[in-house]
């Protein structure tokens, strides 16, 4: 009679090293699966938290502007451009933080002038006027800007472009939005040499 033997082994155990590795494995799909669970839930969050306060446009407007100490000689202008900007904020659940505002002014597409404004908290349902003196020192002017700027002095009007670029916050109730970039044009803006002309207000582009 022939007996057969059985030959076949058991299947391996897994190794130490190997248990572990699946271990950190399991662990880091539980952390990568709580991270993602958590961001869809902030965002879902901030989503419903903007629908619900649904901001209203920012109103911006330029209401009176003036020229100082004008000079421009040898394509180099010296100058004060002088603006009070009207921000009406309408929203009445939504304040706004302003962090940084940069201001300018161009003239034929060319940045003459540059200052910077103080940071501050505009309430809900709220007009805040700034006022903003915004300065070309020496400033290098192209041939043909220089040309231009002098005629339209010479005429007693001239027509810029006021850009404000502001890094804001909304805030409703404790919660604080991220920072958005806030962008505004003004154009044209025409600026009266002469103190006895009145100013006409000009509204505003917003982008944000």
């Amino acid at each position: 009679m022939h007996t057969s033997t059985d030959t076949s082994h058991p299947p391996p155990q897994p190794s130490a090293a190997t248990a572990t590795r699946q271990k950190h494995t399991g662990l880091f799909r539980c952390i990568a699966f709580f991270l993602l669970a958590l961001i869809v839930i902030v965002g879902i969050t901030v989503l419903v938290v903007w629908i619900v306060i649904k901001p209203k446009r920012l109103v911006y407007s330029i209401e009176d502007g003036s020229i100082q100490n004008f000079s421009l000689n040898n394509n180099h202008l010296n100058s004060t451009f002088n603006f009070v900007i009207r921000a009406h904020n309408p929203n009445s659940r939504a304040s706004i933080y302003y962090d940084s505002i940069e201001v300018s002014v161009a003239y034929d597409d060319q940045n003459i002038a540059f200052n910077t404004l103080e940071p501050f908290h505009q309430p809900t349902r709220n007009v805040t006027r700034l006022k903003t003196g915004i300065v070309a020192e020496n400033a290098a002017l192209s041939g043909s800007v220089s040309k231009d700027l002098k005629l339209e002095k010479a005429s007693g009007d001239v027509e810029l472009d006021v850009h404000l670029k502001a890094k804001i916050r909304f805030k409703v109730g404790i919660w604080k939005s991220g920072h958005r970039t806030l962008r505004i044009l003004c154009s044209p803006v025409t600026v009266h040499f002469s103190k006895s002309k009145s100013f006409q207000r000009t509204y505003c582009d917003i982008d944000l």
